[in-house]
């Protein structure tokens, strides 16, 4: 491993880190020259700054997260810059409400507590969307900021909060838990751009060769995943890599992020609508009013670009 270039690499807890999990179980990294170092982040926030504190090269993050920082409406204290970029997409991300087994509707959220990462996430304005949509106003529940979706969970499934939003495989299995999936967020937007590729611009301009390097391993990993041939042998991946997961859910797990429209985007590429989506949401939810409408401010897709042409 001394003549592999290591690569620190973050990520959210979740099924879409399977794709990554592959390539470096199949030696794509490795192909590549490339040692990947997977960290699971407990919170957007720890992310945001430990990546700011240069402990991270790679992030695997939510595109608002991204925005949210370079537009100084970020969830860490202030002057906390991770210098965010993204390089490609990953996800489209399916977002569920799960609930506790006596929340029914959304009025029965009324005057309860719900989980969130952070107050000022793209997520949480999902959930502010989904709510209103609902006749639900914020002022009628609570929020708390809890971290990831892990905690989010437990949180939920210990009785501490009434409700929180999920991915998979996070969401099968509080449905096989006995909780209720109240509403998801693919039944009110078109496109939504979930997970993203980041970088640190800093990162990105001093290590050009290994960015590339790494993209290509990972679309690498992301075509294994997709190939229907290999689906047996991922999902063995994906639960040996995450043994919460019930061996029942395995196959809706493996459905919904299979999926274009809930889970992995095919190639990694972006979701233009997706992204205007979260642009979107944060000018209406986020700090200050401010309309945010150009998504090139917040990527530079030439590392891609020049992977995918030399493929």
């Amino acid at each position: 491993m001394s003549d592999l270039k290591t690569v620190r690499v973050i990520a959210f807890p979740g099924a879409p880190n399977l794709p990554t999990f592959a390539a470096i179980e199949q030696g794509f990294f490795a192909q590549e020259g490339i040692h990947a170092e997977l960290t699971l982040t407990p919170s957007s926030v720890a992310q945001a700054e430990k990546t700011a504190a240069g402990e991270f090269d790679i992030v695997f993050t939510a595109f608002d997260n991204v925005v949210a920082y370079e537009e100084g409406q970020g969830a860490t204290v202030e002057g906390i810059d991770p210098d965010y970029v993204v390089l490609t997409g990953a996800t489209q991300l399916e977002l569920a409400i799960v609930a506790a087994p006596d929340v029914e509707t959304y009025d029965d959220l009324k005057g309860r507590s719900i989980a969130l990462d952070a107050l000022t996430t793209g997520f949480a304005f999902v959930l502010f969307e989904m709510m209103a949509k609902h006749g639900l106003e914020r002022e009628d529940v609570t929020f708390a900021a809890v971290g990831a979706t892990p905690q989010r969970w437990q949180s939920v499934k210990s009785g501490e909060h009434a409700a929180t939003l999920t991915i998979e495989p996070f969401t099968s299995i509080a449905k096989r838990t006995g909780f209720n999936v109240l509403d998801v967020s693919s039944n009110h937007f078109v496109s939504y751009q979930g997970g993203a590729i980041a970088t640190r611009r800093s990162y990105a301009a001093e290590n050009p060769e290994t960015v590339k390097a790494f993209l290509r391993a990972y679309l690498m990993g992301l075509a294994w995943t997709l190939d229907e041939k290999n689906r047996d042998v991922a999902a063995e991946l994906l639960q040996a890599k995450m043994p919460d997961i019930q061996p029942a859910a395995v196959p809706s797990i493996m459905t919904s992020l299979l999926s274009p429209r809930s889970g992995l985007t095919p190639g990694s590429k972006i979701l233009p609508e997706g992204m205007r989506t979260v642009l979107d949401l944060r000018s209406r939810y986020g700090q200050g009013g401010k309309r945010l409408t150009d998504i090139s401010k917040y990527l530079d897709l030439s590392f891609f670009e020049a992977v995918t042409d030399a493929n």
